[in-house]
């Protein structure tokens, strides 16, 4: 797993953080996914809790070339660091016109850490169009703590992005996103491959870190996302601050102050 890869810059981690997602759009290539699609219909035998990414999967197979693609092993080193476990994957398939719409949940949310994450990798090796419903998500949801499903009750949010997308793109997203799958409406059985990755390095500075001072950086962290609060929602840039702070080791770091001011612990006393 130690071939060419293509690192996240600044600007992309600083996204990801504020968004929660990642998508790399067609990044395999078209023989590659004819190839997909008759493995995932095959199934992929599953691996053990906790494997390393190197001895998960064996040389030559679709899903080690998959993750060996220069853009996907850099996103993924950059977010999760050298040789993650692999807690999981999985084969979700969706029959033509079948299926219910899931409610909007978080995966795994007993994981309250707030300075590390795991990733999940959802492959998609056909179009997906509107009609076959793809995954929605809720961009910015992923450091709002919630229990797993306790989301299920809203049914659209302003800003969610239903998946439509060009065969062959890969999504990395934060492990608490709030997402679901959506119901198939189209003559066409939906394929897509997941993988659960965990981090087994501190991750901090990980990614190409050369714009690590740009504005545009600044600007992705200060984002705001639709559906926030105008008030309840400065806690979503309040978190991912913190976030920052722990992925670079800035502790200065900081938007407008939002941190610093609520940092004063005065240990002094008056004289």
């Amino acid at each position: 797993m130690e071939k060419r890869q293509e690192l996240l810059n600044s600007v992309k981690m600083a996204r990801f953080v504020a968004s929660g997602s990642l998508r790399l759009d067609a990044v395999v290539p078209a023989e590659m996914n004819a190839e997909g699609m008759a493995v995932l219909a095959d199934g992929v035998p599953p691996v053990p809790y906790g494997t390393p990414l190197s001895e998960a999967y064996a040389n030559g197979t679709f899903v080690r070339r998959l993750l060996e693609l220069p853009r996907v092993a850099g996103a993924l080193r950059s977010l999760v660091g050298p040789e993650p476990w692999v807690d999981h994957h999985f084969v979700h398939t969706r029959e033509p016109h079948g299926g219910a719409a899931q409610p909007l949940h978080g995966d795994a949310i007993i994981d309250v850490r707030p300075d590390a994450f795991d990733v999940q990798l959802m492959y998609y090796p056909q179009a997906v169009t509107l009609e076959m419903g793809g995954t929605l998500s809720v961009p910015g949801s992923h450091l709002r703590r919630t229990n797993e499903s306790d989301t299920g009750r809203y049914q659209n949010l302003r800003g969610q992005d239903r998946l439509v997308c060009p065969a062959g793109t890969v999504v990395f997203l934060h492990h608490g996103i709030w997402h679901g799958g959506r119901r198939n409406d189209s003559d066409t059985l939906r394929y897509m491959f997941k993988i659960r990755f965990n981090p087994r390095v501190r991750q901090r500075r990980l990614w190409d870190t050369a714009d690590l001072h740009c504005p545009q950086v600044t600007a992705e962290l200060d984002a705001m996302f639709p559906w926030y609060e105008g008030a309840t929602g400065r806690l979503e840039r309040y978190n991912r601050i913190l976030l920052w702070r722990e992925l670079t080791g800035d502790d200065g770091f900081d938007l407008d102050h939002w941190v610093t001011r609520v940092s004063n612990r005065p240990k002094g006393t008056v004289a």
